[in-house]
């Protein structure tokens, strides 16, 4: 079938906003030939099956008309550069979040086309792959750079292998040998985490640094954290959405939320947590006072974080502040994400369960086995550890939070 349906737990509206509410989509996938080839086009996430079968009809009436398929012979001459902004605009739009694209085009922009960019896709090699490495790391950059350019080109070259624009994957027989950056930083240990929270004490960076550094909470989910998914009656919040990542400076009143990246959870507010929680909002409901007594707007997004007027705060931001915080307070450098690996960190070494550890922080559970180098024996899980009820969360959340904010709640 062209149309198929599916359930997801965050649906949107028919104006793209995420409504937190469980639902059903449906998604257009279109098989036609191209020059020859079998090819599938396809678009999810439609609100209504009207607006899909809309869809599905004006796509069924492009892909059949010629003129508007490129002809196999024009691929040939299109150069690395013309070739991979189609690819972003093909494949990133369906496979990569809305940071990652930003990411893959910088770097693309700013290290890849400048040395490679006017090359014949056809006539690319793993040769000339090589000396755009080198010449990366000639120019200074870190080795992160390198692998990262090395990876936007595997992919891309990869799906152009696959597509038939190229026989092979000159990606695929490079020499170069990847460096990786210095050591990773050390997560925080329990007292340099209370060093921090003694040496930050604005409401909403309290929060932050409860969100992120004893929850797990990615920059996005807590820029995106609304008060109508918090309830401080029951003690719980709900991590559902994400704010976009390519909102601008000027942004004022938001349109949509983004997804997040994986794993909708709901998490316990502990004891130590919640007056976090009151504070923040008494605070935020002063400044909104302050604003509108002296004729100001604001700008009333449900953000549990904001600016003073109600506006969305840029995850850039939030890094920046926090490196500053640390270079204050004389701490060890850290990422703003690395508050994340702490949380990780210890809440296994004090509670052992890092099934539990994996769901609050809305991990696989690959990929929290990998975050602790706890991923040998995965094998072992079984079956009853799929679902982690909201108590056994509590438990190992008590657990750390009390050893980090006191014993006393």
């Amino acid at each position: 079938m062209a149309i198929s349906v599916r359930e997801v737990q965050n649906k949107r509206n028919s104006t793209g906003e995420l409504t937190g509410k469980a639902g059903v989509v449906y998604d257009v996938n279109i098989k036609y030939r191209s020059a020859g080839r079998r090819k599938t086009y396809a678009k999810k996430g439609f609100s209504t099956k009207e607006a899909a079968q809309q869809h599905e009809a004006a796509m069924k009436a492009k892909l059949s008309d010629p003129s508007c398929l490129p002809p196999a012979a024009s691929f040939r001459k299109r150069t690395v550069k013309e070739y991979m902004l189609e690819w972003m605009e093909q494949y990133g739009e369906e496979n990569l979040r809305p940071s990652t694209k930003a990411g893959y085009l910088s770097t693309m922009k700013n290290h890849i086309f400048p040395y490679i960019g006017d090359v014949a896709l056809k006539q690319l090699t793993p040769a000339m792959l090589d000396d755009m490495y080198g010449k990366i790391k000639a120019a200074g950059l870190s080795a992160s750079v390198v692998r990262c350019s090395h990876k936007i080109m595997g992919v891309s070259l990869e799906y152009a292998r696959k597509h038939h624009y190229i026989e092979n994957n000159p990606a695929r027989d490079i020499l170069t040998k990847f460096e990786k950056d210095g050591d990773t930083p050390d997560p925080y240990t329990i007292e340099e985490m209370q060093q921090l929270f003694a040496g930050i004490t604005e409401p909403e960076w309290q929060l932050i640094l409860v969100l992120a550094g004893l929850y797990g909470l990615r920059r996005g989910e807590i820029l995106g954290l609304r008060w109508r998914n918090v309830d401080m009656e029951k003690r719980t919040f709900s991590v559902i959405e994400q704010l976009p990542y390519d909102i601008s400076a000027k942004t004022k009143q938001l349109s949509e939320m983004a997804p997040v990246k994986a794993g909708e959870r709901v998490l316990p507010i502990t004891d130590w947590a919640l007056p976090y929680f009151q504070t923040q909002q008494a605070h935020q409901n002063q400044q909104k006072y302050l604003m509108e007594k002296s004729g100001h707007i604001y700008y009333d997004n449900d953000l549990v974080i904001t600016k003073a007027d109600g506006s969305p705060l840029l995850q850039e931001y939030v890094s920046r502040k926090f490196k500053q915080y640390l270079q204050q307070l004389h701490m060890p450098p850290i990422r703003f994400h690395d508050l994340r690996h702490t949380a990780a960190t210890n809440m296994y070494n004090l509670a052992g369960d890092f099934y539990t550890v994996g769901q609050i922080l809305g991990h696989t559970l690959k990929g929290i086995g990998s975050q602790l180098n706890i991923s040998d024996e995965l094998s072992s899980i079984t079956s009853h550890y799929v679902t982690v009820r909201v108590d056994r969360k509590l438990l190992v959340l008590n657990a750390y939070h009390a050893d980090v904010l006191g014993k006393e709640a």
